[in-house]
């Protein structure tokens, strides 16, 4: 059973910067796609970015294009979500997620990290 294990979450201040990470505990195909999604407080999932495993390929919310970025370093397994410029909005519980298709389709999710943006 593969596991995804998100890190870095944490408290930040509004302007500052966060690193999340997502190891997954085997090694995705090249047809897979790693997603990040975040729920915020009273409201429901929503999408982030995804990355495909096999290639280069990345896709961002709308909202977020310019201040987040997804990467990953396959040697590790891993899976990268690089936040600039938080803002309080940003606060949420982020995922990440194993699917096939880079907005939906996700079967295999991690537990989640806490982001909270406060000054």
């Amino acid at each position: 059973q593969v596991q995804l294990v998100e890190s870095g979450g944490g408290s930040v201040q509004p302007g500052g910067s966060l690193r999340l990470s997502c190891e997954s505990s085997g090694r995705p195909y090249s047809s897979h796609v790693i997603g990040w999604f975040r729920q915020r407080p009273g409201n429901e999932r929503e999408f982030v970015a995804s990355i495909r495993w096999g290639g280069t390929r990345t896709y961002y919310a709308d909202s977020l294009k310019g201040r987040f970025t997804v990467s990953k370093d396959t040697s590790k397994n891993t899976v990268y979500l690089q936040m600039n410029s938080v803002i309080p909005e940003d606060t949420a519980v982020y995922y990440c997620a194993r699917g096939t298709s880079p907005y939906d389709d996700y079967r295999v999710w991690g537990q989640g990290t806490q982001v909270t943006v406060s000054s």
